[in-house]
């Protein structure tokens, strides 16, 4: 019999910041870890960094949103001044 590697699925980008959050929140709070409980704070922690990583998303694609409609804004604006022919 052969012997199968598994390979970790990646994770995905929201997975990932909500990760990055917690661990630094984790670290900033390890003081409060004895006093709180360990399981705990992992729940608040956890809960904390769904929160955040939701509002960041929001955020993010609000931004993509606005850029996008500058974007049609100055193209539309730039070819109605190349097209309106000059009045005198």
């Amino acid at each position: 019999m052969s012997q199968q590697e598994t390979v970790a699925p990646e994770l995905s980008p929201k997975k990932k910041v909500r990760k990055e959050i917690g661990d630094k929140v984790a670290g900033a709070l390890a003081d409060y870890k004895k006093e709180l409980g360990e399981k705990a704070l992992a729940t608040h922690v956890r809960q904390f960094s769904k929160l955040i990583s939701r509002d960041l998303l929001k955020i993010s694609k609000k931004r993509e949103k606005t850029a996008k409609k500058g974007r049609v804004k100055k193209a539309t604006k730039a070819t109605k001044a190349t097209k309106a022919p000059a009045k005198q």
